[in-house]
């Protein structure tokens, strides 16, 4: 008589897996409860077990280890997307045989950014298959057509069979393969629902194994909790070579989309469109995008980050108020709530400042969110300039770190912040130069060099 299988329990967020049921993961402390996931089928007598490895899975021959100069890297040369953004946050193109997945909140702009890269695709006469499991292939065309696509050779399938998707994209052979959505879609000797655990880990690995071995690049849309997450087991983000996340307010024209992960480019770089009735169009200098327009008044000043290797300028507004309450409002808009308690801390020990009574509110306009220790000097010199009602130097950019005891640190990759600012028309910055050599300062770019807190803010008008 077979051994009954013991029923497992596995966490929704990461995906960690228990022989009990409980109402939280002690692995990532998820507050939600675990869920039974059902037993994968058994392997068959005399097998080699339910995991065969990937050269067994997709059918490639085997073959001897290569030194690693004989692997051959120019055999695979990354294919521009069409779309310039796209192409930055990717690293430079898409890569032969690579597992992209894009996620985001509903109306982010996820399918239309992936219509669109189908299009772009398939207009030097390749074939594209863009497979939805939620939408008809004639509400596909009616999206295509408000954005004013026609592409001939992009594919519309709507299936959520995988089995049916991997014969369809073998039957075809397409150049590229986008599915809408991988929490769609199931395999059918799984047991459980499209997008429970197990469906979604399994039926990610599939796709990812076909994309290895057939060097056809795979699209994947992915949704979101309500805590902004991906939705799926953890394992989903490891499975993928590029995780691509859309960030921005719906209320805004414009969409951030982040590279979180990425194994063929700098992790973290960012790319700009701006929403329009004809779908996403890349934004070439997002830095004014960000930027107030006119002389900026009392409480506001001008950064420089540094999103993956792009320099962006953004404007850093503080607004300060007498609070009735015993503990005072540190609210904050695109910044880390902590960091503004620590600077808030420096600026009364270092400068004498008091604002314990104070309301103090700060945010980075244009819906960015701004994490580097870069923007420190820039924040604390918007909150002086609020607190003395007097407006900042014009044309002036705010960079450097600013320590527990009062001093202005060196940022990393300066050259390429400072040209950012001399491409945009400011005159001046200031910064602590160490490190920076002479012939690197852009000309028409005067740098005021700054050691410590007060000297900064001395400078700052």
């Amino acid at each position: 008589m077979p051994k009954r299988r013991a029923v497992r329990f596995a966490c929704p967020e990461c995906g960690q897996d228990f022989s009990r049921w409980m109402g939280y993961c002690p692995s990532c402390r998820s507050r939600d409860p675990l869920v039974e996931v059902k037993p994968a089928p058994a392997p068959p007598p005399g097998g080699r077990g339910a995991w065969r490895g990937f050269r067994d899975i997709s059918g490639a021959r085997a073959s001897a280890p290569l030194r690693w100069k004989e692997v051959d890297t120019a055999a695979a040369p990354r294919r521009p997307s069409g779309i310039s953004e796209l192409d930055r946050v990717l690293g430079g193109g898409v890569v032969p045989g690579s597992a992209v997945l894009v996620a985001g909140e509903p109306g982010a702009g996820k399918s239309t950014l992936l219509l669109q890269l189908a299009a772009a695709a398939a207009s030097g006469g390749d074939p594209v298959l863009y497979v939805s499991g939620e939408e008809s292939e004639q509400q596909l065309k009616r999206r295509g057509e408000r954005l004013g696509l026609a592409p001939e050779s992009v594919l519309l399938y709507s299936e959520t069979s995988v089995p049916a998707i991997l014969d369809a994209a073998q039957s075809v052979e397409p150049a590229l393969l986008i599915l809408d959505s991988v929490q769609c879609v199931h395999l059918p000797e799984i047991s459980g629902a499209p997008g429970t655990i197990t469906q979604v880990r399994e039926s990610a690995a599939a796709l990812v194994l076909r994309a290895k071995e057939s060097g056809i690049p795979v699209f994947l849309i992915g949704h979101v909790n309500k805590d902004g997450g991906i939705a799926g087991p953890r394992t989903l983000e490891h499975i993928v070579d590029t995780v691509l996340h859309f960030e921005g307010d719906r209320r805004m024209s414009h969409r951030l989309l982040r590279a979180v992960k990425n194994r063929f480019g700098a992790a973290g770089e960012l790319g700009v469109f701006d929403m329009t009735r004809r779908g996403l169009a890349p934004v070439e200098n997002p830095s004014r995008l960000f930027l107030g327009g006119g002389a900026p008044g009392p409480g506001a000043a001008v950064v420089c980050t540094l999103e993956g290797t792009r320099p962006l300028l953004a404007e850093v507004q503080a607004l300060l108020a007498e609070s009735p309450l015993a503990y005072p409002r540190r609210v904050t808009v695109g910044f880390d709530s902590g960091r503004l308690a620590v600077l808030l801390a420096v600026v009364e020990t270092s400068l004498g400042a008091a604002l314990g009574r104070a309301d103090v509110y700060v945010q980075v306009t244009g819906g960015l969110s701004v994490a580097e220790p870069a923007a420190d000097l820039g924040v604390i010199a918007a909150i002086a300039s609020r607190r003395l009602d007097r407006p900042l130097a014009e044309e002036t950019v705010f960079i450097g770190e600013v320590g527990l005891s009062g001093e202005v640190r060196r940022v990393h990759q300066a050259r390429e912040r400072l040209r950012e600012a001399a491409r945009l028309g400011f005159r001046r910055a200031i910064l602590n130069p160490d490190g920076l050599g002479r012939g690197s300062r852009p000309e028409g770019l005067r740098i005021t060099a700054v050691k410590t807190l007060a000297a900064a803010l001395e400078a700052a008008w």
